[in-house]
């Protein structure tokens, strides 16, 4: 009797330690995060790690925090030149980083969290920094136009291709020096009309001043032909 006992309580406790969680098998999930980096372009906003292109480069940076609980991220970002990650130029200490590339050259963007929760830390390192190049700049300039609303030159404005200007101003002006327009938008231009009227053909001049990230300045002075007659055929 008393062995059948013994046997029933063993059965039991068997039992019960069965139904209990092993302790080395506890899972625990730590903070982390998947940083990312959005660029605007033109066509949109596009998410990489790595991207070149034309100053200014407006891009932003998300920390992504995972798996937060009660720990407290103390972030930092930094932005640095190939070889001077020891020097940054730029420390951030907030969840996001958003920053306009306004120099030529390549920068790259690192994110070290600490997760802190009383007296246990977590540390979290982005493995391999985002980059960012920006080009040296180009800026050309046309000496015609041809404003007679057939799709084709219609507007004088800086040739495409234009890359890395961070600052502009155009002006137009007649023979006589009077101005005609001016423009702070190297993507727009002057459709050959003052005040709501077309002007005459002829030779009016351009004055630019424009600078692009890696520093170098241009001055623009030149004539400039407005040929409302003449068609892409080559006829007037």
């Amino acid at each position: 009797m008393m062995k059948a006992r013994i046997q029933g309580w063993a059965a039991l406790l068997l039992v019960v330690l069965a139904a209990m969680p092993a302790w080395g098998s506890r899972s625990v999930n730590l903070p982390s995060a998947s940083p990312t980096m959005t660029i605007e372009t033109e066509y949109g906003d596009e998410e990489n790690t790595e991207y070149n292109g034309s100053a200014p480069i407006v891009a932003h940076f998300r920390s992504n925090v995972e798996d937060l609980g009660q720990y407290t991220p103390l972030y930092e970002w930094h932005i640095y030149e190939a070889g001077k990650e020891d020097n940054p130029s730029i420390i951030r200490y907030d969840a996001n980083l958003d920053y306009t590339f306004k120099q030529s050259g390549t920068f790259y963007i690192s994110l070290a969290i600490s997760f802190v929760l009383g007296t246990d830390t977590v540390n979290y390192e982005l493995e391999t920094p985002f980059s960012v190049t920006a080009s040296e700049s180009s800026l050309r300039v046309p000496n015609a136009f041809t404003p007679n609303v057939d799709g084709f030159n219609d507007v004088f404005k800086v040739k495409d291709g234009y890359r890395s200007i961070i600052k502009f101003h155009g002006y137009i002006f007649n023979r006589w020096g009077k101005k005609l327009f001016e423009w702070t938008d190297i993507s727009q231009g002057w459709d050959g009309k003052y005040n709501g009227h077309d002007v005459a053909d002829g030779v009016y001049f351009c004055k630019i001043e424009a600078q692009g990230a890696d520093g170098k300045k241009y001055h623009v002075h030149k004539a400039v032909s407005l040929l409302r007659g003449y068609h892409e055929d080559g006829n007037y």
